[in-house]
């Protein structure tokens, strides 16, 4: 029986993140920023050897949600600029995905998350096995359909603590809720790092046991004068239609049309130069063994070695 496709699906800005602040400052001779080139293609050579997947895509955001910022223009507002040095090296990560053979989405006014999110279902209804790189909690929400996971890095703070594959059962013994209901603590509890505003006072252990005890937001809601503590009964009952706009900013959209996947080949070459042109002579030479290349230094080398016998 033959194995179905794996597909690894990149959050191509949680990466690009990831790898420019795990790396010191490293820049070629005029100045040019590399340290997230360096961190991208260490980490996605990783997975590819340790996944094995048949196909990569990788997904960008351009600009902000459309959708989410009509529903709350604050969404997102408190993040700082992106750091110039990995804004520049943004339009070279891209052209590098193009060069190793990884698809790259991108939509304009839509969020990156839904784009990954939408394609990750498409892709396990049609019997494919999907893999999302991303440390981002809201995927956690998706992991209850059958064939899909979630790969979290180790913080860069602690990269002993390994990678780590999250299932269905992996989320709710990581949380406390199962995938179905995280959209629902999400909204609940709130989320910093998309500036979504939660319950004043109310944390993860908090919106756990409501959600064990009623199941979901609506069961929440519906037993309102049943909440414990206690103190929190008027605050939830004034705060219901902020919980409703809550599961709308945190709700995936995987009802988006997807353009079609597709397969690229490597092209050795252009990653050759592309290294070239950064000067990361020891990632070049990598590129040359992982792919059978023999350089024109080695081929020069061998024509020396031959003549001195």
């Amino acid at each position: 029986m033959q194995c179905p496709e794996y597909w690894l699906l990149i959050d191509g800005l949680n990466l690009a993140y990831r790898s420019f602040h795990a790396m010191p400052e490293l820049t070629r001779a005029d100045g040019f920023p590399t340290q997230a080139i360096h961190g991208w293609i260490r980490t996605v050579w990783r997975l590819l050897d340790t996944q094995k997947p048949d196909h990569v895509v990788v997904f960008f955001d351009i600009g902000g949600s459309d959708e989410r910022l009509a529903i709350l223009p604050e969404y997102k507002a408190q993040r700082p600029d992106m750091p110039e040095g990995l804004r520049a090296q943004l339009p070279e990560l891209k052209r590098l995905c193009a060069y190793a053979g990884h698809a790259v989405v991108e939509e304009q006014g839509v969020e990156a998350d839904d784009l990954l999110g939408a394609a990750a279902i498409k892709l396990a209804q049609e019997g494919k096995r999907v893999a999302i790189v991303s440390a981002d909690k809201d995927f956690a929400q998706l992991l209850d359909h059958p064939g899909v996971v979630q790969l979290v890095p180790p913080p860069t703070a602690n990269p002993k603590i390994g990678w780590q594959m999250l299932d269905g059962p992996g989320v709710e013994a990581k949380f406390g809720v199962r995938a179905d209901q995280i959209v629902d603590y999400l909204a609940l509890i709130g989320d910093t790092s998309d500036n979504i505003p939660g319950i004043p006072g109310v944390g993860p252990k908090t919106a756990v046991n409501w959600l064990k005890a009623w199941g979901n937001m609506e069961g929440v809601l519906a037993h309102v004068e049943e909440l414990k503590p206690e103190r929190f009964r008027e605050r939830v009952k004034g705060l219901a239609m902020d919980l409703k706009r809550n599961q709308g900013l945190v709700r995936l959209n995987i009802e988006l049309q997807v353009k079609e996947l597709y397969a690229q080949a490597v092209d050795v070459p252009a990653l050759i130069q592309f290294f070239k042109t950064m000067e990361m002579r020891a990632t070049q030479a990598m590129v040359e063994k992982r792919y059978g290349v023999v350089s024109e230094k080695s081929v020069s080398m061998e024509n020396r070695q031959q003549e001195l016998f």
